[in-house]
């Protein structure tokens, strides 16, 4: 009842606004319209309104509405999504309840970069590796039904670089708190049937925390050459990361001392340090007018040292694979059959007090077959139908025998992941979709071993299925762009990351979980005027949900009914941008963040907490085709007592708490300057 009266009271407040902008707007004779949204989700380009699914897409203007450096901030404003952050190096992205046992990290979600495949071979997604700046736009498929794009049980993350048909280049640099410092540079050159663009970006920061210096310098560049029948693009994204490592802390020091590290982490001023590469072509052949086909060829490459209190891992990964999709399209029909293969060498070693305890290398293989057809008897309907066949085998190569070869091979069966879908949109004005789909993720190297090293011959992967339904509204003359969905995701051979010692992880099949939820997304043109006070648009989300275990028994205590720590049951996002006058933006962005349970037992709560932040720019005219934008912001405006990541059912060690907390950022500013040209 909670959450129909927050929709309604939510709806309420839009009518009264937009007839307020209505009035306001017809004695100005001026009309308001929302841009129409084209998206390549389920793999075909199509009018969000007739995608028979939910997809969210946050345009490259939203993502520059904050500061550049904070993730989170830029996904929260999307619906189902909760993004865990640490640090600026470590964080975990949660969507729909899905990944958020992952201690460090981000698996279960599979994330692309120009239809390229950024996750590493471990399922490891650092969607924050990549500069804000860099990016044009970012769509999220939310749960299993993304499963044509392979292993990602929670979901797909694809990002686009920008593209543009002019000439153009831009410079910024930024300076905050904690003496963070951002400079980059960015460029766009077009000639006849060639496009290039790039970024190079630098960003240094001390932390507030102890040992938490941060030093990212990321390069992305992309391009296409056009020709009649053909075209030929390219994507290069190159990283070198060095960040210090501050941990999380016990109860004690995050309410005494937040600014203080973990004492182990803190003694050996642990750290890490990488260097990453990620680059593709894309080969787009027009067959006919009908048939189409688009190949991929990308390559990977990284290497990686940690240096921690238990002990100092060297890895690295090197690889590549090929993804090509054929499509058909004409009036009634939409076709693709597509495969894709991906091939990692990943090799790791460690050592304490330099000598050296473990060495491996590990093979792996993923193929992907996976079809989509999309059908439209009438106008008005858009039904698919389609699935993927999914393989992966691992092979470990222990290259330390003196405690035993613990070498050997790992085939997965054949998973098969189903998906139908089905959107019905009468006019412009409403649309609604349902859906049914499967999905599934692999376990990740740490958990296929056993503490003794061996692999885990029983461990199954995890499997889900999740059924939605939405409905898309465009009201008020195109002013309101209004999207509500319920969700359920059933999964089956949970996978759990146990920590066994405090360098020792493995992993188990926990049983069965449900997750259920509410998703509502609105964007407005609240009003646009010629005069003061000038336009105001509103972009605003909010998410309600419930996951629980169905059943999960570990080291014999029963959790049946117990809720998933790590997930707020309540999430809410209001963006708001204010044009009061000609040249000038104030952007405000206020988050809600629900309690959530940090263990298993929900014996301990993490707090409900608000955030706000507030962003000022104005820009003026150098030449006619130049411009200066200055800006300042603050984050944090309340200093509120927070933590935006939890490590859930940490360890504790001797007489230690357990290290639960993540301290967020107290209050901070920064500003810039930023030239366009």
């Amino acid at each position: 009842m909670n959450i129909l009266k927050t929709v309604i009271l939510i709806i309420t407040c839009i009518i009264t606004l937009n007839s307020f902008s209505q009035e306001i707007n017809s004695d100005n004779d001026s009309t308001i319209h929302l841009n129409e949204v084209i998206v390549n989700a389920y793999q075909i380009n199509t009018r969000q309104h007739q995608v028979p699914g939910a997809v969210s897409v946050l345009s490259g203007e939203e993502i520059q509405t904050t500061d550049g450096n904070n993730f989170p901030n830029t996904l929260h404003s999307i619906p189902g999504v909760f993004m865990h952050s640490g640090t600026y190096a470590t964080s975990r992205v949660v969507i729909r309840g899905v990944g958020s046992r992952t201690p460090y990290n981000t698996n279960r979600i599979k994330s692309y970069l120009n239809d390229i495949p950024i996750t590493s071979s471990d399922g490891i997604s650092t969607p924050e590796d990549i500069d804000l700046l860099g990016i044009g736009r970012i769509e999220v498929i939310k749960g299993p039904a993304s499963a044509i794009y392979g292993s990602g049980l929670g979901g797909n993350i694809n990002f686009y670089t920008p593209k543009s048909r002019s000439k153009s280049a831009e410079a910024l640099i930024q300076y905050g708190s904690f003496n963070t410092f951002k400079s980059a540079a960015a460029g766009n050159y077009n000639s006849g049937n060639l496009n290039l663009w790039g970024n190079i970006s630098h960003l240094n920061s001390d932390g507030f925390r102890e040992n938490n210096s941060f030093k990212r310098t990321s390069l992305l560049s992309s391009g296409e050459w056009k020709q009649q029948a053909y075209s030929l693009e390219y994507t290069l994204m190159l990283i070198d990361l060095n960040a210090q490592i501050p941990s999380s802390v016990g109860k004690t020091i995050y309410e005494t001392d937040p600014g203080a590290a973990a004492a182990n982490w803190k003694a050996v001023e642990g750290y890490k340090e990488y260097q990453r590469a990620i680059g593709g072509v894309t080969l787009n052949n027009r067959l006919s007018d009908n048939w189409n086909n688009k190949l991929n060829v990308f390559g990977r490459w990284a290497d990686s040292y940690e240096r921690r209190p238990f002990n100092n891992l060297d890895d690295g990964t090197s690889g590549g694979g090929v993804r090509n999709r054929l499509t058909y399209h004409n009036i009634y029909w939409d076709a693709l059959i597509g495969l894709e293969w991906v091939k990692d060498i990943y090799r790791w070693q460690m050592d304490l007090n330099n000598e050296l305890i473990n060495k491996n290398r590990e093979s792996r293989d993923h193929y992907n077959l996976f079809g989509m057809v999309y059908w439209r008897p009438a106008a008005e309907w858009n039904i698919s139908l389609g699935g993927a066949v999914n393989k992966v085998n691992y092979k470990l190569t222990d290259q330390f025998v003196e405690n035993g070869d613990q070498s050997g091979e790992r085939s997965f069966p054949v998973i098969f992941s189903p998906r139908i879908g089905v959107n019905y949109a009468p006019s412009q004005l409403l649309a609604l979709y349902a859906s049914a789909g499967h999905g599934f993720s692999m376990p990740s190297p740490e958990e296929t071993l056993l503490p003794e090293g061996d692999i885990n011959e029983n461990l199954k992967p995890e499997q889900g299925v999740q059924y939605e339904l939405g409905i898309r509204l465009n009201l008020f003359n195109g002013a309101t762009s209004i999207e509500t969905s319920v969700y359920r995701i059933d999964l089956t051979n949970l996978l759990v990351t146990k920590r066994l010692t405090e360098d020792i992880f493995t992993g188990i099949n926990a049983g069965k979980t449900k997750h259920t939820g509410f998703e509502f997304a609105v964007k407005q043109r609240v009003f646009r005027l010629p005069t003061f006070p000038g336009s105001l648009n509103l972009n605003a989300n909010y998410t309600w949900s419930h996951n629980k275990f169905i059943d999960f028994t570990d080291n014999d205590i029963v959790y049946d009914g117990n809720m998933l720590p790590g997930i707020p049951s309540h999430i809410a996002q209001a963006n708001l941008q204010w044009e009061p006058i000609t040249r000038l933006i104030i952007d405000s962005q206020l988050q809600y963040v629900g309690e959530q349970y940090i263990d298993d037992a929900n014996t301990i709560i993490n707090d409900n907490y608000l955030l706000l932040n507030l962003k000022a720019s104005y820009s003026f005219p150098v030449t006619n085709n130049s411009r200066i934008q200055l800006f300042a912001g603050i984050n944090n405006l309340t200093d509120t007592h927070y933590s935006p990541m939890l490590t859930v059912n940490a360890v504790a060690f001797g007489n230690a708490e357990p290290r639960y907390y993540y301290p967020g950022m107290p209050r901070h500013f920064y500003s810039g300057i930023r030239l366009y040209l």
